[in-house]
């Protein structure tokens, strides 16, 4: 009998992804994280790259999770409560399209579950405006550069300035 564990990956945007990784690596049942880009038409794009506004790249988030420990559902409760999913192209002070709001499921139940979640989210009236978020397919996922890497946690820090 095998005791592996068989993770499953969901992938979030929800601006600087140095924030949004320090969120979901506090959840148990959370086995990795990874920030990086996805979504755009640049091949390896660097973070300069990114920056430049010229990739169409998302900062996102992978998380690697033991669905037998946190639920998907859990994780897009992380998700929506942890950014403003009615800004487009920005969270607080940083702006671009690489800080918008983005689900990029990976399988048709991820999907079904993201678009639920975002339809009661906007039936809840909790916002004032239309929730701005985008729900697609998961793309190539290009891994930041080493540095970006738990990045907050690497500097003894547990919040973005945001």
């Amino acid at each position: 009998m095998s005791s592996e564990i068989k993770t499953e990956f969901a992938t979030f945007g929800a601006g600087c992804f140095w924030g949004v990784e320090a969120d979901f690596r506090e959840i148990d049942g959370v086995v990795a994280t990874a920030v990086g880009y996805e979504g755009g038409h640049t091949l390896n794009p660097t973070y300069r790259d990114v920056c430049s506004h010229t990739t169409g790249h998302a900062e996102v988030v992978r998380v690697e999770y033991d669905p037998t420990k946190v639920t998907y559902a859990q994780l897009l409760h992380v998700f929506w409560t942890n950014h403003n999913p009615t800004e487009v192209n920005r969270q607080g002070p940083d702006v671009g399209d690489q800080y918008r709001s983005v689900i990029f499921y990976h399988s048709p139940e991820q999907q079904a579950e993201a678009e639920a979640s975002k339809a009661a989210l906007e039936a809840s009236k909790k916002f004032s405006r239309p929730i701005a978020t985008q729900i697609v397919p998961t793309e190539t996922f290009y891994i930041a550069e080493d540095y970006h890497q738990q990045y907050l946690e690497k500097r003894g820090q547990r919040h973005c300035h945001i």
